[in-house]
């Protein structure tokens, strides 16, 4: 028996209607979720570049500008020392990083620019001149400049200078600490224990966070005064520079 046309009209009645561009709500769901993923992804990875590469960019930039005014300065000739703009240029040959201008502090405003600072707090820092004392400096590992990103380079026995107006001080590397704790002060006294000195001398401490990417932990590396050399017309390089 063959169906009617009023039969078979009840049953095209009778069936589901179809679904609106045939696409379940689950795969709907499914598909704006993943491209809210790659989208958080694209935005992580360009902050990742902003804080890895573009601020180095800004931070060289900035210390360049700042170190330009300091030897501009240094140009005018004798005058008393100058703790806002800088006191000197630090250079660690094994970390391939330059020169690095020194300003006072520590606090972030001041190494964002992509210098170093000598300590202020919690340990007040002596400067290189004092007779006796710990010349404590910090900067970033990673992002604004990173200064120190190559402080696990330096090696005992490397030579670390410092650059003054009118002198050269010229350090020897002899002990390093690759990691400890960030509340450790101790390794900013004047008498730095941990690296193995038990008596007052003339040191300089680099400090920096690690491991690579991360603040948790503290790097280390100490050196002491060899010797000092006066800066002449040409500004003369130590032969550790040259």
């Amino acid at each position: 028996m063959t169906a009617t046309t009023e039969d078979q009209e009840r049953t095209d009645e009778s069936a589901p209607p179809a679904r609106k561009g045939g696409r379940h709500p689950l795969a709907t769901a499914v598909s704006v979720f993943g491209e809210l993923l790659i989208t958080a992804g694209l935005v992580l990875g360009l902050f990742v570049v902003y804080s890895l590469w573009w601020t180095n960019v800004l931070a060289d930039r900035e210390a360049a500008e700042q170190g330009h005014t300091v030897r501009d300065k240094w140009a005018d000739g004798p005058g008393a020392l100058d703790t806002k703009d800088g006191i000197g240029f630090l250079h660690v040959p094994s970390m391939k990083n330059g020169e690095v201008l020194v300003k006072k502090g520590t606090d972030t405003e001041t190494l964002n620019d992509g210098v170093a600072g000598y300590y202020t707090d919690p340990v007040k820092s002596a400067l290189p001149s004092a007779k006796e004392g710990n010349f404590a400096l910090a900067a970033h590992r990673d992002g604004h400049g990173a200064k120190f990103h190559n402080i696990d380079k330096v090696r005992t026995g490397d030579a670390i200078v410092f650059e003054t107006k009118d002198t050269w001080y010229v350090y020897k590397v002899f002990s390093e600490l690759p990691e400890t704790s960030k509340y450790n002060v101790d390794v900013l006294g004047a008498v730095p224990k941990d690296s193995g000195v038990k008596k007052a001398g003339r040191y300089i401490t680099l400090t920096t966070c690690t491991p690579v990417y991360t603040s948790k932990y503290r790097y280390i590396v100490w050196g002491e005064l060899v010797r000092t050399e006066k800066v002449d017309r040409d500004r003369t390089k130590p032969v550790e520079l040259r």
